[in-house]
């Protein structure tokens, strides 16, 4: 503890005596850079796989749980809708099967709560591929309580069926969570303008279009 009134002296010296050097008017000590724009071909390319990266943990949250049970997971097709089978029998297995069909979304649930855990320097911008992260997480959350819900493979479904709870409180639980993340998103300054896109000269374009440019 002896070497904390030094040490904060000598980088309190750095910092202010170069300082001196320059106009008082020249730059306040607050500001910060704005981050050099991400050219837009770029930006959405590092945003595509950081949503991927996300739907690949959701399925690696499976594949993981299974074996950890257990349980001898397969790959295959449901109405040619690829599927990752668990190898357990949800008939004499509930528990096992429930920690199963609730790895995926708990571990991008997981994942999206870290990112917005994890401290940053003040006036940083989380860059596309953090936003993509978050985007997977939250739009595979909205998938699995509306159009997923009711799919004969669908995890809620599974969850469900092998637990006390129902369909409508396995959506409210993990949509809460989404919802929450949400607003958590929309009050983080690193967080700005999260679905825009910059265009060729830097600046922010809302939503993403799938037209040609």
């Amino acid at each position: 503890m002896h070497f904390r009134v030094p040490l904060i002296a000598m980088v309190f010296a750095a910092i202010t005596l170069p300082a001196r050097r320059l106009p008082a008017q020249a730059v306040p000590r607050d500001s910060v850079a704005p981050p050099a724009p991400v050219p837009q071909k770029h930006y959405r390319l590092r945003f595509v796989l950081g949503f991927a990266a996300s739907v690949l943990a959701h399925e690696g949250g499976h594949v993981v749980a299974a074996y950890a049970v257990g349980g001898h997971p397969s790959f295959g097709f449901n109405k040619w809708r690829p599927t990752i089978y668990s190898g357990i029998d949800a008939r004499t297995d509930p528990h096992k099967q429930f920690i199963f069909s609730s790895a995926g979304l708990t571990v991008q649930t997981l994942l999206d709560e870290t990112l917005l855990d994890v401290p940053h320097a003040r006036g940083s911008i989380a860059g596309p591929f953090e936003r993509g992260l978050l985007a997977g997480g939250i739009g595979t959350v909205l998938f699995y309580i509306t159009l997923g819900r009711t799919g004969s493979v669908s995890d809620v479904t599974f969850m469900a069926n092998t637990s006390s709870l129902t369909k409508t409180q396995v959506s409210l639980i993990y949509g809460g969570i989404a919802a929450l993340h949400v607003v958590r998103i929309h009050f983080k300054d690193r967080f700005a303008h999260f679905f825009s896109v910059p265009d060729a000269s830097g600046h922010l374009r809302i939503g993403i279009s799938i037209a040609p440019d």
